[in-house]
């Protein structure tokens, strides 16, 4: 088991109602972490549903979901930024 924190960003940390938290996880990839934040249902599963636009970073770089997640680290949810 791992104990991590996971944070919240713009319009998902809207969706959710808080910016951050530290959960114990036995997933193993930041996918797996999603999928597993997804099964708490709402508002995790609308706002990380797969198909939406949701961007992830672990540690501070962004990241593909595939990376493996170690323990004690930090993730990063939000949406895609815009600029113009």
């Amino acid at each position: 088991m791992k104990t991590i924190t996971v944070r919240y960003f713009a319009a998902v940390r809207e969706a959710i109602g808080q910016a951050s938290e530290q959960i114990f996880t036995d997933a193993s990839t930041l996918a797996a972490l999603r999928d597993q934040l997804i099964a708490r249902g709402a508002p995790h599963a609308e706002v990380l549903a797969r198909g939406k636009a949701v961007r992830v970073a672990l540690d501070h770089v962004m990241s593909d979901e595939s990376l493996a997640l170690p323990d004690g680290c930090e993730v990063a949810f939000f949406p895609p930024v815009t600029g113009g």
